[in-house]
């Protein structure tokens, strides 16, 4: 692959790891927290995310904070911007005996693979990692016993410290080298607090640069700390070196090259980004916008190998089929195949029956709803990404969606967001049938897909939720939370109609109407786009909302309202992410509609059109499913403020709708459009 670019320069050194970096604090309105990343080093999808922790426990996805002013360790994984309490965060290492140093974020810097501070201990920690193992280096005082504690037991997410089913073990190898495992149980905690039942083993082997003069171990094999002091000069260097598998034993790392680890990280997030180069914007938008294609690289994570893919988890299902996985499609479809062959797998081989919603190590159960796997599915098999068993895969969407689905009452009782989910899924079962099942179960599937109808209450003029008997569960109005809506309420979850838009605009009477509570949604959002009761940009169901404009009868506040986002809702540092992260969703969202294209209905083809903040941008298609492709979106009065699409072309031809395909896209071409204000055009004529 080519080398990412920036107006000649390289994406990937305007990466800032700590944008996101912070939870919400007391007073703030955005009730569901703010960015939740981590700011260590990691390397696209990759198994290591080596990262300082600020805190273990509570609601603290990532296990860091900007908020805190101390540092308990540094864990080998991580997860990025997600709630449900997190989890991972082991191995941590700690160059001293206390439970957490201080430290000033002024003496903190992070650039993509690479994370160094200076702790109150007169400690320097710097961060770097390959794919698969991970490198620290202290820098310690003089002393005759300088200290290395390594905390076995530690996840974040914990029920208690004491852990009470987990069991680690650690064997000395040579006097500077060791192996272990560390066995997870979901009964000391973890995913959702315990709740996602998620059990793992992650086998380790290291090194340090640095012979032990001695070694003690603590803790029983429960909750196992390890000890280990040696000599140090002033400003000595030392390094730790670990090797990671959840499969069974690592190869063991080899040499502590430090400066070229970080290099090599430096050169894989080049390559990485190296679909898309972008030419203008300001500074500011350039560093949003490569941070947010890093962001977007994080998950779904490498675990191991499968026969001809690798296996991967961290699979946020309900968040990333709305814009992360479309635009992996575009330019890492080898991560879409990846991720279906490794969902299909762990329910093949499982005994969870059904294909995943949230996917962590192939847990039993897990948080959010609908069958968000099968829109994947279907963006990924109408993209051409077809190098798996579709077989096996339509046969197990089609007893997903079977098992998991509005049936046998035509909605899901009690839930509005269900309901409508399911409706959608179906729409996308219906395309598959169409390909690898029979006409009659796609249109079963499309008549399933029409029961969001169901609950469409004309006595309230929206979308309801209905209960068992065919009655309705009581109206408290749009906008309070709840009413079988998740993480959302009446009013933000009553549009999720993509897959029949123009059904929605009969239900409410017309496109004047539907172009009036379009209108009114939006009016009702806060400049700064934190959480609230109307267009609520923190959280996923809110995602596509902005392009339904473009069925309206003002198609151009497309352009107007996904400017505003892109200015309001992101932004460079801590704060720099409205909502939670999400593995990689909240980011997606900002390339794609930064770079002029978005989809509104994954699964259909479709990417309907914004104003792109770039003079132009290059899609280099990934040539070993889309050889020697790229496509080309120029766009002429970009920097006009509020600008409006006035006209197109694809390939020099006039273009007289809102999208473009999928095929147009993935055959290469370039896509013009003229945003300039409608006096300029006139002149310019």
């Amino acid at each position: 692959m080519l080398a990412a670019t920036a107006c000649g320069g390289d994406l990937a050194e305007l990466v800032d790891p700590m944008v996101g970096t912070i939870t919400s604090q007391p007073g703030d309105n955005n009730i569901h927290g703010l960015g939740k990343t981590f700011p260590g080093a990691a390397t696209p999808f990759g198994l290591v995310q080596l990262s300082p922790d600020t805190v273990t426990g509570g609601d603290n996805g990532s296990g860091y904070s900007y908020l805190h002013d101390t540092i308990e360790g540094f864990s080998f994984t991580h997860m990025s911007g997600v709630g449900w309490y997190g989890d991972l965060g082991n191995f941590q290492v700690m160059p001293g005996d206390e439970k957490a140093v201080r430290f000033s974020h002024a003496d903190e810097y992070a650039e993509a693979g690479y994370y160094r501070v200076r702790l109150a201990s007169d400690v320097t920690a710097e961060l770097t990692v390959a794919q698969r193992s991970g490198m620290i280096r202290f820098t310690y005082p003089a002393s005759s016993a300088s200290v290395l504690t390594i905390d076995l037991a530690r996840r974040i997410g914990e029920l208690w410290r004491a852990k009470r089913f987990g069991r680690q073990t650690f064997r000395l190898v040579g006097r500077n080298s060791f192996e272990g495992e560390i066995r997870c149980d979901h009964r000391d905690g973890g995913w959702g607090h315990g709740a996602g039942k998620v059990d793992y083993t992650l086998h380790f082997k290291g090194i340090c640069s640095k012979p032990f003069d001695r070694c003690t171990l603590t803790g029983g094999d429960s909750n196992l700390v390890v000890r280990a002091t040696f000599p140090t000069a002033a400003d000595e260097q030392v390094m730790l070196h670990v090797a990671f598998s959840f499969d069974g034993p690592p190869k063991a790392p080899a040499g502590f090259d430090f400066d070229g680890m970080r290099a090599n990280a430096h050169d894989l997030w080049r390559t990485a980004i190296s679909g898309i180069s972008v030419t203008g914007g300001t500074d500011k938008e350039r560093r949003i916008f490569a941070t947010a294609l890093y962001h977007a690289m994080i998950d779904p994570r490498a675990i191991g190998d499968g026969p001809g893919y690798v296996r991967r988890t961290v699979f946020s299902g309900w968040d990333v089929f709305r814009s992360e996985m479309p635009l992996l499609t575009l330019v890492r479809p080898d991560v879409v195949r990846d991720t279906v062959l490794s969902m299909v797998d762990v329910t093949a081989r499982g005994d969870r029956g059904t294909l995943p919603v949230w996917d962590l190590f192939g847990c039993k159960s897990g948080c959010m709803i609908g069958n968000p796997l099968i829109p994947v599915i279907a963006t990924a098999v109408e993209a051409g990404i077809t190098n798996f068993d579709t077989r096996l895969v339509y046969r197990l969407a089609k007893e997903t969606s079977v098992k998991r689905g509005n049936a046998p009452c035509g909605y899901t009782p009690g839930s509005l967001s269900e309901t409508l989910e399911y409706c959608y899924d179906d729409w996308c079962m219906a395309r598959l049938a169409e390909r690898y099942g029979t006409a009659a179960e796609a249109a079963r599937f499309d008549a399933r897909a029409m029961w969001y109808t169901n609950c469409w209450d004309e006595s309230v003029g929206w979308m309801r939720s209905r209960v068992k008997d065919g009655g309705w569960l009581p109206w408290k109005g749009r906008t309070v939370h709840g009413q079988g809506c998740v993480e959302s309420n009446p009013y933000q979850q009553g549009w999720f109609v993509p897959h029949d838009v123009e059904g929605l605009v009969c239900l409410m009477g017309g496109r004047g109407r539907f172009t009036a509570e379009l209108e009114a949604f939006f009016a009702g959002t806060p400049a700064d786009f934190h959480w609230n009761d109307f267009y609520n940009h923190p959280n996923e169901p809110c995602h596509f909302i902005p392009y339904m404009f473009a069925f309206s009868e003002k198609p151009w506040l497309v352009q107007k309202w996904t400017r505003r986002i892109l200015s309001g809702a992101y932004g460079t540092g801590v704060r720099g992410l409205c909502g939670n992260e999400d593995c990689g969703q909240m980011s997606a969202w900002y390339v794609l509609s930064a770079i002029g294209i978005h989809p509104n209905c994954p699964g259909d083809g479709r990417w309907y059109l914004t104003a792109p903040l770039f003079k132009e941008t290059e899609l280099r298609l990934d040539p070993s499913f889309y050889p020697g492709r790229t496509f080309t979106i120029r766009a002429i009065g970009e920097d006009v403020p509020e600008c409006r699409i006035r006209k197109a072309w694809l390939n020099g031809m006039p273009l007289d709708r809102s999208w473009v395909t999928t095929r147009e896209i993935t055959s290469g071409g370039t896509l013009v459009l003229d945003c300039r204000p409608e006096t300029i055009q006139a002149v310019a004529r």
